[in-house]
């Protein structure tokens, strides 16, 4: 079985591109921008037909879509996250209209939701910023593309090789330059929103039962923890694993945007159990361990 993953030397896409290599009797090969990549592809630039006759070339039976982006301006998301999914739908359609496409999508695209809920695949969609909406294009893409496809909606991912772009990733590196004095202050924005956190390699493993799983499947899949914690919760855990023995200061003014607007984010993974068998496997906890432990600095 051939695989194409692209995005791997992204965060969640280095721990799909593992996991893929780990099956028997499976050729992985990656596809993006960086130079040791077998395929060079821009989702970003590239253009429908050129993309179609690198596909065609590699003749994949699935392609894992991981290329994503979470920071940058709005012009920068709309091009990763909105265009490059289309792109690779057309080419697709055009050089290999039998692969079945696994794409990373995001919870954000479903927006607020009231407290306590948790959300299923038939939620209504009402993203509260440029990044869940370019998130949500893409999805459209996939979902309308005609092609054997499935999107995981994956929660707020925690793991080795976060990036600072994401909270879990900028408070590892702020901790890490911190250090141990007693008086080492760490400044936050508000940390009361709950966020359904789920580890990167059980995210990785959703994909993995995804691409090979026998027969269709949704279109819509929601990856997560299955439970909702307060932000706080994870910052603490991190905290915890630094040794960080100064203050942490919950600046009101200081959260981001989004936080505001989504204070609650739960999804229901029960579609997910069903379909592929798949439930998360790692605690917080271990997620934590991993974050801190690829950081490369010893416990204090």
């Amino acid at each position: 079985m051939h695989i194409l993953v692209l995005g791997n030397t992204g965060y969640l896409g280095a721990h799909v591109a593992e996991h893929l290599r780990a099956l028997p009797g499976v050729r992985v090969l990656v596809a993006g921008r960086s130079p040791a990549a077998d395929i060079t592809v821009d989702l970003a630039a590239d253009r429908p037909k050129d993309l179609a006759a690198l596909l065609a070339e590699a003749a994949p039976d699935a392609v894992v879509n991981c290329a994503g982006a979470t920071g940058g301006d709005t012009v920068t998301l709309a091009e990763v996250n909105a265009r490059g999914p289309a792109v690779l739908c057309a080419a697709l359609r055009m050089a290999a209209p039998g692969a079945r496409l696994v794409h990373l999508g995001s919870a954000a695209e479903y927006g607020p939701t009231e407290p306590g809920m948790r959300v299923t695949e038939s939620a209504a969609t009402r993203p509260a910023g440029p990044y869940g909406a370019t998130k949500l294009a893409g999805t459209v893409a996939v979902t309308a593309s005609g092609l054997d496809a499935t999107v995981l909606r994956v929660g707020n991912p925690v793991g080795a090789g976060a990036p600072p772009t994401g909270l879990p990733g900028r408070v590892a590196r702020l901790l890490a330059d911190a250090g141990d004095e007693p008086v080492a202050e760490l400044r936050l924005g508000d940390l009361s929103a709950h966020r359904d956190f789920v580890d990167a390699r059980d995210v990785a493993q959703a994909a993995v039962l995804a691409v090979t799983a026998a027969g269709p499947l949704p279109p819509l899949l929601n990856i997560g923890g299955g439970d909702s914690r307060p932000v706080r919760d994870l910052v603490r855990l991190l905290a915890e694993a630094a040794g960080f023995r100064g203050r942490i200061v919950e600046a009101g003014s200081g959260g981001s945007a989004r936080s505001a607007q989504v204070s609650w984010q739960c999804s229901d993974i029960t579609a997910a159990r069903d379909t592929l068998g798949w439930t998360p496997v790692h605690t917080l906890d271990a997620s934590v361990a991993a974050l801190w432990a690829a950081e490369g600095v010893p416990a204090r």
